[in-house]
């Protein structure tokens, strides 16, 4: 381990202890042996000064003063006002744009070295003071040259050796943790810490910022629903990031917002839409979606339109992972819980040997008191905390690929119900997903399938032509056949009494089943079944 990182530790304790986070420990329902435990803690012999501060701002400055991941934890939490004190929740807010800035002094020397030019040759206008400031970087207004009015964003400098030190010390928890605990190990803690680290590192790199921006510009290009400005590709650099700037109104800014009469339903509806269209329509969706990142136009209010900046984290799923949330949100909503533990099974979330009936018993038990509510009611935050209490007894294993998502639904929700508590997720979601779902198996769909397959016919036949000839031309050092032309023809009539079957499944599920996405399987179906008896039948 550094020196660094050791360091580091202690920078934590100092941190904990000069503002006493420990309060906040002994503040919940503990053991009596860990209770017990404060009162062998030389600091807290210390009598307490008067006029301390609240406990929301010890935490906010607490992660305030350990750096950019504790700074992005406490974004996180501030958005989950359903599950915080109002008291913290507000003064975790103050870190999603408020973070103090460094030096303007050593911003202007950074774009200088960046941009290989003074900063009177690129930009008629400076503002030294920055115009805002966040964990990883801050901005400064602008206008460059050719007129345009710009933001420059800027890494803050040295972050490196402080984000690897703290990466350091959460890898050794998490490897710790998955030693000691078969739960933790269901969470798969260093997978986690590991797909953050990639994620971090990814956000110091603006060129990277600046790629993302420019395809989620193009994903909604002409959209009312969501704005993104325009990057300046000439003057971005890895460390440098100089777009459009934009002018709305912050997304938590309630009171300006009505003062304008702004559709609040239809804002707060649009932002679960934007949500379901990035993931399912685009598998290219913002990952940091915290309320500093969010802004309302000013020019429609009745037709309210996103503006979102800082694309510095955007994730994807693949079509299967699409394929599964889909169906689960579907069949959860319903509530049909043997369906979501069926497919938590098929899709290896739980040992295969898990019992069907006991596995749906359990999901019973965790959610349907939580039905007993109105849909615009029900909590995911709370909804995942409780299916996480059945991990234990069903090995139940977390995705890292997904714990973006998770993140960015978790803000989501608690941005929706913060501009429109009466807020109904599910109805909002629920006719996009459907039209999702038949599109993804639609003949014009399945057309544009087959012709990518079709694309691939040169490739297949120049493999092909090179096979035929050393099979035509053997040589004692090529290795034999890989098959008979008898043995092909087996082959190929047991594919096809493969795809007979499968056909067989998927059309009497088609038939049989009252689901709404299984009917979407007849035109598989049909498919299998045809190109299956082809093979049979052909000499």
């Amino acid at each position: 381990m550094s020196l660094l990182a050791v360091r580091r530790l202690f920078r934590i304790q100092r941190v904990v202890i000069r503002y006493r986070l420990d309060d906040l420990l002994f503040a919940l329902p503990l053991p009596w042996w860990l209770l017990a435990v404060r009162f062998v803690l030389p600091w807290r012999w210390i009598p307490r000064r008067k006029n301390e501060l609240t406990r929301g701002a010890r935490l906010r400055l607490a992660l305030q003063d350990l750096g950019p991941i504790f700074i992005k934890f406490g974004q996180l939490l501030s958005t989950r006002r359903d599950l915080l004190p109002e008291d913290i929740a507000d003064e975790l807010m103050l870190l999603q744009d408020r973070v103090p800035p460094f030096e303007s002094e050593k911003a202007i020397a950074l774009i200088e070295s960046q941009l290989g030019a003074k900063i009177s040759q690129v930009f008629t206008r400076f503002d030294v003071a920055p115009l805002a400031s966040a964990s990883v970087a801050q901005v400064h207004a602008a206008q460059l040259k050719t007129g345009e009015e710009v933001v420059v964003k800027v890494v803050r400098p040295g972050l490196k050796p402080i984000i690897g030190s703290d990466l350091a010390w959460l890898f050794i928890l998490a490897k710790i943790a998955e030693r000691l605990s078969a739960d933790a190990r269901l969470l798969h803690p260093v997978d986690v810490v590991a797909d953050y680290e990639k994620t971090i590192y990814d956000e110091l790199d603006l060129l990277r910022e600046a790629a993302n921006s420019s395809q989620l510009r193009r994903n909604f290009e002409g959209s009312t629903m969501l704005y993104v400005p325009q990057v300046y590709w000439d003057w971005c650099r890895p460390k440098v990031l100089v777009m459009e700037r934009i002018y709305g109104v912050q997304v938590t800014d309630l009171a300006t917002l009505a003062d304008q009469r702004t559709d609040m339903k239809k804002l707060a509806e649009r932002g679960v839409e934007l949500f379901f269209t990035q993931v399912f329509r685009d598998s290219f969706f913002h990952a940091d979606m915290h309320p500093g990142n969010i802004f309302v136009s000013t020019v429609a209010p009745w037709d309210p339109q996103y503006i979102a900046i800082d694309c510095g984290i955007v994730g994807s799923l693949t079509p299967e992972d699409q394929d599964y949330l889909a169906r689960n949100l579907f069949a959860f909503f319903k509530r049909d819980y043997r369906r979501v533990a069926q497919l938590h099974i098929d899709s290896g979330w739980v040992p295969a040997e898990t019992k069907l009936n006991e596995f749906e018993a359990a999901i019973r038990t965790v959610c349907e008191p939580i039905f007993e509510k109105p849909l615009k009611d029900i909590s995911f935050g709370q909804v995942l905390m409780r299916l996480f209490q059945t991990a234990r007894r069903f090995n139940m294993e977390v995705q890292p690929q997904l714990v973006l998502l998770q993140k960015t639904l978790l803000n989501i929700e608690g941005l929706g119900r913060q501009l429109y508590p009466e807020l109904d997720l599910w109805s909002t979601a629920q006719p996009f997903l459907e039209r999702w779902m038949r599109e993804r198996v639609s003949p014009k769909t399945l057309i544009g399938n087959l012709q990518s397959q079709v694309e691939q016919i040169p490739h297949l036949a120049n493999m092909t032509r090179d096979l035929l000839e050393r099979l035509s031309q053997p040589h004692a050092a090529d290795p034999p056949p890989p098959y008979s032309n008898r043995g092909d023809h087996w082959a190929l009539r047991l594919i096809g009494a493969g795809l007979l079957a499968g056909g067989v499944v998927l059309a009497t599920a088609h038939t049989q089943s009252g689901d709404e996405l299984m009917a979407f399987s007849a035109w598989p179906a049909v498919l299998m079944l045809v190109a299956g008896l082809y093979l049979v039948v052909r000499r």
